[in-house]
């Protein structure tokens, strides 16, 4: 039996003004299905794939059957879909007198979360024979630009829909968290830590055109291991052709040198490099697009030989409470799993 007043916390009803889902223990769905329909047409609907010959444009979805979901279970969110989406796209030639509008359909079966973006088919058909270069064209150009926003759709539903589902609780306040302020005081002799932290924009602002404002952030730790050398794994990180690689071709930006910005997955992944030290350590500047305006993270990769592998650890100082658990998630989805599934270097998560 716990000593008394010393109980497990997970089975004490926790006092809370509205007296919703104590301890965020009980599960709670919300229903993401009409959501993501919407969504996915927003997002597919009308995207235009062209060169300088043709040009192609996704008119509709004919087909999006499945369903969707986000969960709260033990303070974790846990994220469930899964859809079978057909398509109608429209073609034509740019040049020549030949105004002739082509059809053609596309096909995913298999977007869910048991999948990663990468792993998803992707098909075309086109109705004519003499539309066979649009076709080619879809597939070599449109492909990636679907899977780009799949992975966007995901991303939502993850930091968008998800909010509100896990609830703060009555002593929040004593976890372990920084807390950005205007403040620049501090006093060793605070319990509480508060600390002050820049926001630095892209741009060459200077710092006291920086805004600031207050809210809670976290300090972010995880590490992982791959069946690579440390040059390998570094260079997967500073050379922008493994990176369009492993991204799928979603970047924007990427100019690795010290004082060099990036911009990745559609732009919703922004900052710039403060330090490279070859085959050691990056650091830089990182943010999500739906994290408080002009708050950057500090997010520091080290490498560390480890045995026949190599071993990554990712520092991450400045994480907004809220987006913690997706910070967390989208490190481990987006950038080592990834990794490992592009090119080869997979090894057991820690």
């Amino acid at each position: 039996m716990a000593e008394w007043g010393k109980g497990d916390p997970r089975w004490i009803v926790e006092e809370r003004p509205d007296a919703t889902n104590p301890n965020n223990w009980h599960w709670k769905e919300k229903n993401a299905t009409q959501w993501s329909k919407d969504k996915l047409n927003e997002l597919l609907v009308g995207l235009t794939i062209e060169n300088e010959q043709f040009t192609c444009e996704i008119k509709e979805l004919k087909r999006c059957d499945g369903e969707a979901s986000a969960n709260n279970r033990k303070a974790k969110l846990v994220f469930l879909y899964e859809w079978h989406i057909e398509g109608k796209w429209e073609g034509s030639i740019r040049t020549g007198e030949n105004r002739t509008k082509y059809e053609g359909g596309f096909e995913i079966p298999n977007l869910s979360d048991e999948n990663e973006v990468h792993e998803l088919t992707i098909t075309f058909s086109v109705e004519k024979s003499k539309g066979e270069k649009l076709k080619q064209l879809m597939i070599k150009q449109g492909e990636p630009i679907i899977r780009e926003k799949l992975g966007e759709y995901i991303r939502l539903l993850k930091e968008e829909f998800s909010q509100g589902l896990i609830l703060p609780t009555k002593n929040s306040s004593n976890i372990n968290y920084s807390k950005t302020t205007t403040s620049s005081s501090s006093s060793s002799s605070m319990t509480n830590t508060t600390t002050t932290t820049p926001s630095k924009p892209l741009s060459n602002t200077t710092p006291s055109s920086t805004k600031q404002s207050s809210y809670d952030t976290r300090d972010l730790t995880i590490e992982d291991t791959f069946k690579c050398s440390r040059p390998e794994l570094f260079q997967t990180f500073t050379d922008i052709n493994m990176v369009r690689a492993f991204t799928q071709n979603s970047v924007s930006k990427y100019d690795c040198q010290q004082d060099g910005q990036f911009s990745l997955f559609g732009d919703n992944i922004t900052g710039n490099f403060l330090d490279i030290v070859p085959y050691d350590r990056i650091e830089m500047l990182w943010r999500f697009k739906s994290w408080p305006k002009e708050h950057y993270s500090h997010v520091t990769l080290q490498f560390q030989d480890n045995t026949d592998q190599t071993k990554l650890i990712v520092q991450q100082n400045g994480v907004p409470t809220q987006f913690y658990e997706n910070t967390m998630e989208g490190w481990k989805r987006f950038y080592f799993e990834s990794i490992k599934a592009t090119f080869g270097y997979g090894a057991r998560l820690l």
